[in-house]
Order: C-alpha cells, then structure tokens, then sequence
C-alpha cells in the first residue's frame, strides 16, 4: 500500500510553482485550477508575449501573473525564479502550462527535497508520451552528461523541483529553449544531490506547441540544446 502524503502542516519550506507561457489560453485555466493548493503556496505564471487570453485567463485561476517582453523560455522560467525568491520561496518547481506537465505530481517531486535527501529532482516522463525524436535526444544528451560529470538523464523534462538556494549558485545564463539542459548540467557538475522521478506526461490541452508542434521550432529549439550542450563543456570547471 502507498504511503499517505505528508500532513501539509509538517512543511517548512515555502514552495512556488512558475509557468512560463505563451499563447495557451484554453490550457493554463485547467493546469492552475489542477493545482495541489496545500502544497504549492504561490503560483507564477509568465508570460512571453501572449496574443490571446492567456492573461486573464491565468489571472482568474488565482495565479500571479507576469509579463516578460523579451521572449525566450530560459528568460520568463529566470523571470519567475527571482520573483518567487524575493517573496521568500525555497522550493521551485517549474513546469509547462499546456496541459502535458501534470500539477498533481508535485508532492511527489518536492518531498525528496522537503525531507533533505535531495536538491534537484526531475521528472522523467514515459517514452510513448512524447514523439519519437524527443526520446531519443532526451537520452542521448543525458548521456553525453553521463559522460562528462558522472550524472545520466533519461529525459529533459520540464518538471523538475530544486531548491531556490541551489539554482541561485548555478550561475544560469540560458535565455531559451537550453534553460532546462544547462540546469542539470551545471547541477551534476556542482554536485547537487539529484533524483529523476517517473511523472505522468499528457497531451497539450490546446494550442499548438512552439517547439514539436512545427519544423521550424524544432529545428530551433535544437540548435539552441546543442549550443548550450557546447558552451557549457567548454567552461573551466
């Protein structure tokens, strides 16, 4: 038998949850009104530049709302870390806001680093849930890590917990679509304590994706994961 959840009471630490968004009205109601309420004590949602309702939309599911005008994914998730931590977050959690990152799972990524036994906890999603190409680069970046700094990823999952202290020491610089890659990357390098978790993964709820959805974002988001991948091999340890 599974063991019940943590009594949410027994919690110290502050967590937030940030969205970085675009374009996914019809989408973030659902995911916002899904979150454990219990366990996340503020949700951020950043937007980059939506021409729909994803606003307010966003808005009226209770979350705090931010605008970034410069777009690139690595800057609304960068976005949305610092305003957590300046209202005093330890824990972040980072997922999408299409639908396919499920909110009820974040018990599950946040206890290893509530009772202390990790830093950085990614989720690892099912192979039959993302396409063909996105397994196999999740893979096969994970273990190119593998090979540099000791650490083997199966997936590069946007679902992912860290302490807010722990990614303050990162040093992030990625701005687009490598912000999720140069974080394990520069996590396994600096040691941190590091857990992949099987989450649930489902279909988009609405919207299009920026990434798989066409050619061209795929491309792009490709180069970008490679360039990252580049840049951060090349750095002095």
């Amino acid at each position: 038998m599974r063991r019940p959840l943590e009594p949410v009471k027994s919690r110290a630490a502050r967590i937030a949850a940030i969205i970085p968004v675009l374009d996914e009205e019809g989408a973030i109601g659902p995911v916002l009104a899904a979150m454990p309420r219990d366990w996340v004590d503020q949700v951020i949602v950043v937007d980059g530049g939506s021409r729909d309702g994803t606003i307010a939309e966003a808005r009226a599911g209770g979350a705090t709302a931010l605008v970034e005008r410069e777009r690139g994914y690595g800057r609304a998730c960068a976005k949305g870390a610092a305003a957590a931590i300046a209202d005093g977050a330890e824990i972040l959690v980072f997922l999408d806001g299409d639908g396919g990152d499920r909110p009820e799972a974040i018990p599950s990524l946040v206890q290893p680093i509530l009772k202390d036994e990790q830093d950085f906890v990614i989720g690892s999603r099912p192979r039959d849930s993302m396409g063909a190409h996105q397994a196999l680069a999740g893979r096969a970046i994970g273990a190119a890590i593998g090979l540099f700094y000791g650490m083997r990823f199966t997936d590069m999952c946007a679902f992912r917990a860290i302490r807010a202290d722990a990614l303050s020491r990162l040093g992030m610089r990625e701005m687009t679509y490598g912000w999720n890659l140069e974080m394990q990357m520069r996590a396994a390098r600096a040691g941190l304590r590091i857990q992949e978790l099987p989450v649930p993964h489902g279909r988009r709820l609405a919207g299009k994706s920026k990434v798989a959805g066409t050619i061209r974002g795929t491309v792009k988001a490709g180069v970008r994961i490679l360039a990252t991948f580049a840049r951060i091999v090349r750095e002095p340890r």
